[in-house]
């Protein structure tokens, strides 16, 4: 229903950048960089199969997936805040980088 719409994309980051601006009083872009080291994993898991049987080990993750999973984590909990509720888009991106800044439990 919203692909394809990068003007909309980019309004709903430039509110939320002005929201956090507003709430915190910290610079925005400093705000993102915390909430993606803070909500990237640091560990996975992997399958391992030997013999017929196979186990999970862990693993370290990769920088750029960590980049990668932090704002894709991100974007799926201002998604899923936003769903059914009264708040826009822009307020729920805004909410979920201060917690995610913060470390709050808050966070998705």
């Amino acid at each position: 229903r919203n692909n394809g719409k990068k003007l909309m994309a980019v309004r709903i980051v430039k509110h939320a950048f002005e929201i956090i601006h507003l709430l915190t009083g910290e610079n925005p872009l400093q705000v993102l960089v915390t909430a993606i080291i803070n909500s990237g994993p640091r560990e996975d898991s992997t399958r391992i199969g030997r013999a017929g049987t196979v186990r999970r080990q862990a693993v370290d993750v990769s920088p750029l997936r960590r980049v990668n999973q932090a704002i894709w984590l991100l974007c799926t909990g201002a998604r899923e805040a936003a769903f059914r509720n009264i708040k826009t888009i822009a307020e729920c991106v805004a909410d979920e980088l201060i917690n995610a800044a913060k470390g709050s439990s808050n966070s998705y």
